[in-house]
């Protein structure tokens, strides 16, 4: 049977972990990538000293001109979790340590922990690493003593002083032992882990210089398609980024003298070192489905192939390259369109892009598309090129990215390469992180390549294993810490035993038994938000003390940096405000649709009852600032606007019920009362994305003119006195706030108006908008849309919907509700009247649900300083991690005493569940 007739075993990847810069698990590897953290330093002084070595000029003997890098951070390790003595420690390689640790997360990522029984006999142990390890270079070093001795003798040096010379130069090596023969050597790296861990299969290591990692899973593919195996681990090691390694990639030369690693930039210099170790289990699809195994991604084929005779043993080949991504393709039977991401081998080298560009666009352009769709990246502009472990970087990401249906970023592009910008390329530089929304007719796809010196191609073509986005993205980036108790001492007193958690407990387990612990109902209670790069946990708890001891202190505090306490009594009716239109962004909510399924599925839905409708919220990164504008425009469309709110902001409602939040009343401004309306029950969602379609396209369509809308910020009483004054033939379309008013009119009449508040110095902004809103001059929009209504029929609403039109609740009476809904586009809005209704009914609290944070403003100038709390989800308006403004929004709420779900953040109860302390491996 020949290669192209053979169709290969899906492979599943069932458990991974990893060792990267800046990060000690998948989970902060995978929230580094999604924010965009850039794992680069200077060189640690663990590693060598850049005043010894460090020299600009590129030709510079033994020197190199690089000096910054990525490095792995401080590690515990236990010898005794491993059976390993402690004296034996300095001779064993630091590879084959963490490489035991690595080894063990991922088998017990995958569920195969030292508490479960299983037949270790057929489990392998697969790794790409390049050559010796480290410690071979200090202790080859050592032998050069004849060499000291004699340029010693040679200067005249006594024999006394020379043998101290001599010995203090050996002290800054690490000594032979027994144990050093095995601790320098490659392979042990693979061996120690089947020793420690008792697997029977086979164990070796693969060297391809920087493809060894996906060598190493070819290998692991075919002993599992061979039927050798049930279960290998597999991946790469490199912890091998001491001044030898630096020397050999500067004298390539191949190091950027800038140090950042660009890959496919237009100024892209060249790549820098990284560290790092990761490694997946791998188990036949098959075997992983009936055992119930859970399944991040399938490896669907593993391409290979050698450049042949070339130019230079380590110059990269195109033709050999393009020879591995065909085979790939050929063998697993997938068209390359189908391929929606591409984790490129990228090291940022200019020839090296420029060669792979030339082959992937080879293999990949087709006469029949001529827009990109392929997101194109490396996580080498993150951690560098960490060599042999490289292949595994990009692996793990990819697979993540097509569990969780995101498409994460590269960093440091400044312009694409030229030959990205070229009609018909396939590629786009994935320079944003986006939600993946895909064709439900074909499975999301990946393709993860890694080549090296000598002429190794590899190749791997990843799959989705399901459709749906089943669990949360939980990275650990923004954490709740929650505390509660019958007086403000009981909560000092639970604060202070938090702080003085046992030793060894992770700093998340810590959290989710103090969220865990924590009681809405209880008569005082404190949250805080913890968010990676902004707050730190000890400066967070340090401010909430000092509040908190005050005796004198208020009955209730917020601090900016993320503190919440009150203890009032009960928590007051909440109220949910949709945003209307005008609030809408490109990217809008793109954190909480990347994490939760709930606002992922809302968007999905939307997408498919208004084709396009994903691709004008999160349309492909540019970095061309007129294809910016474009793209805001798109999204201002009003046939698009009004969906795309309604999606992100009913979206952001089902994360808020996710959590347990149950809300007094819901209203709307403007469109927003679409989502209102659905969000009390009045009708479902494909209800919702039909009328808000059909609302879009009929107050953004219509012949002769349309008219135009100005916001005015003065009291209603000095816009009415201006309309008189000036007999200026307006209406107000939007009462806002008691001194922020939108007027409607004629093209002609918005002019004069402007020019008439400008003479008296009012402050008036003309919107861009598509005609004369919740006026008469939509009066044609209004009737069609009012029939609409009437077809969808409404349900009486299970709580109340505050009406623009009125101000007052929605009756009861379907007809009527929908005579009210279908009469709203052409009538103002009396968001004033509205609100005000609302406090006047109870409501206390208003949660802004939807992008931005404009209504919370609004709310705030009505409400003044009577008793009132805003709280918006997206707080920021983008500006920070979307996830934080939800966990700030949540605190928020837990604080006043609403019973929102804290112990399900972070899936809490589960990580409980779930929690051991550390146990040996043997």
């Amino acid at each position: 049977m020949t290669r192209q007739e053979r169709t290969p075993e899906p492979i599943a990847i069932i458990g991974m972990s990893c060792l990267f810069p800046r990060a000690q698990s998948v989970r902060e590897y995978w929230g580094n990538i999604k924010g965009r953290i850039d794992a680069i330093t200077e060189i640690p002084p663990t590693h060598w000293r850049p005043e010894d070595y460090f020299n600009a000029d590129p030709k510079a003997p033994d020197q190199t001109y690089c000096r910054r890098g990525g490095f792995l951070p401080v590690t515990d390790f236990d010898p005794s979790e491993y059976g390993i003595s402690p004296q034996a420690l300095e001779a064993i390689d630091t590879s084959q340590l963490l490489g035991l640790v690595v080894a063990s997360g991922a088998l017990l990522d995958a569920g195969y922990g030292p508490d479960r029984t299983f037949d270790r006999s057929r489990i392998g142990v697969l790794l790409g690493l390049t050559g010796t390890l480290e410690l071979v270079i200090p202790l080859g070093a050592r032998l050069g003593h004849p060499i000291w001795r004699r340029a010693l003798q040679q200067a005249g040096v006594p024999d006394e002083i020379a043998r101290d010379v001599m010995a203090n130069i050996a002290e800054g090596y690490v000594p032979w032992q027994e144990n050093s023969f095995p601790g320098l050597l490659g392979n042990v790296a693979a061996g120690r882990i089947a020793n420690r861990l008792n697997l029977g299969g086979t164990n070796c290591v693969t060297d391809a210089a920087c493809g060894s990692s996906l060598s190493a899973v070819h290998l692991a593919v075919m002993e599992l398609e061979t039927g050798r195996a049930d279960m290998v681990i597999t991946g790469g090691v490199d912890t091998f980024n001491d001044i030898f390694m630096y020397m050999c990639f500067s004298k390539t030369p191949a190091l950027t003298p800038t140090g950042d690693a660009r890959p496919f930039s237009v100024d892209s210099d060249g790549t820098i070192l990284g560290e790092g170790l990761g490694m997946v289990v791998l188990k036949r699809l098959a075997d992983a489905r009936a055992a119930g195994d859970h399944v991040y991604a399938v490896i669907r084929s593993v391409g290979t192939s050698s450049d042949g005779k070339g130019k230079a043993i380590y110059a990269p080949s195109a033709t050999g390259q393009a020879s591995a991504l065909r085979r790939t393709y050929e063998e697993a039977k997938v068209t390359t369109d189908s391929v929606g991401m591409i984790e490129a081998h990228g090291t940022g080298t200019k020839v090296g892009d420029e060669i792979e560009l030339t082959a992937l666009k080879e293999v990949f352009q087709t006469p029949d598309r001529t827009e990109p769709w392929i997101a194109l990246g490396s996580v080498k502009s993150q951690i560098g090129h960490t060599k042999a472990a490289a292949g595994a970087a990009g692996l793990i990401k990819a697979a993540l990215a097509l569990h969780h249906k995101v498409l994460p970023p590269t960093i440091k592009i400044s312009q694409p390469n030229p030959q990205l910008l070229t009609p018909g390329c396939p590629f786009y530089l994935a320079t944003e992180l986006r939600p993946w929304f895909a064709d439900a007719a074909t499975p999301r796809r990946a393709g993860v390549s890694s080549f090296g010196f000598g002429g190794s191609n590899f190749h791997t073509l990843l799959e989705e294993a399901g459709p749906d986005k089943k669990t949360t993205d939980w990275d650990g980036r923004a954490e709740i810490l929650a505390f509660s108790g019958a007086t403000r001492q009981e909560v000092l007193a639970r604060l202070d035993a938090f702080v003085k958690a046992p030793a060894g407990e992770p700093a998340d387990i810590a959290a989710a038994r103090a969220r865990h612990q924590f009681r809405a109902t209880d008569a005082c209670r404190l949250t805080l938000v913890e968010e990676a790069g902004r707050t730190a946990r000890a400066d967070l708890l340090a401010a909430a003390r000092t509040r908190l001891a005050d005796p004198a202190g208020p009955a209730s505090f917020q601090l900016p940096e993320g503190v919440w306490f009150s203890s009032t009594p009960g928590a007051e009716p909440a109220a949910v405000i949709f945003p209307g239109q005008g609030s809408q962004a490109v990217g809008m909510a793109t954190d909480l649709v990347c994490a939760f399924p709930e606002a992922f599925d809302t968007v999905r839905d939307a997408d498919r009852a208004v084709p396009g409708l994903a691709a004008a919220i999160y349309p492909r990164p540019t970095l061309d600032p007129a294809l910016r504008e474009q793209q805001d425009l798109a999204l201002r469309a009003t046939r698009v606007a009004q969906p795309a709110l309604g999606a992100v902001g009913y979206g952001t409602f089902r994360v808020l019920q996710r959590f347990g939040f149950t809300p007094a009343a819901t209203a709307g401004h403007s469109y927003g009362e679409l989502p209102a309306l659905c969000a009390a029950g009045a009708f479902d969602t494909d209800t919702l994305w039909k009328l808000s379609r059909r609302r879009g396209e009929l107050m953004g369509q219509g012949s002769g003119d349309r008219g135009g809308m100005i916001a005015v910020a003065a009291t209603r009483q000095a816009i009415a006195a201006v309309i008189a004054e000036e007999k200026l033939t307006i209406s107000i379309a939007n009462e806002n706030a008691p001194e922020q008013t939108v007027l409607s009119g004629s093209t002609a009449a918005i002019q004069q108006a402007k020019a008439a508040f400008a003479a008296r110095k009012i402050r008036a902004t003309v919107l861009a908008v598509a005609g004369a809103f919740h006026s008469p001059l939509v009066s044609d929009a209004a009737e069609p849309f009012r029939a609409e209504v009437n077809k969808a029929g409404l349900r009486p609403t299970s709580l109340p919907v505050f009406a623009n039109t009125t101000g007052q609740p929605y009756p009861a009476d379907p007809a009527t509700m929908a005579d009210l809904l279908g009469r709203q586009l052409a009538n103002p809005v009396r968001f004033v009247s509205l609100i005000e209704a609302m406090y006047d009914a109870g409501i206390r609290t208003f949660v802004e649900t939807g992008p931005g944070n404009k209504i919370g403003g609004l709310i705030k100038a009505i409400l003044g300083q009577r008793p009132h709390q805003v709280i918006a989800v997206d707080a920021s308006a983008g500006k920070r991690f979307g996830v934080a403004d939800l966990a700030r929004a949540l605190a928020a709420l837990a604080a006043l005493g609403h019973g929102v779900r804290l112990q399900d953040w972070e899936d809490g109860e589960a990580r409980l569940a779930s929690f051991k302390p550390r146990q040996r491996r043997m």
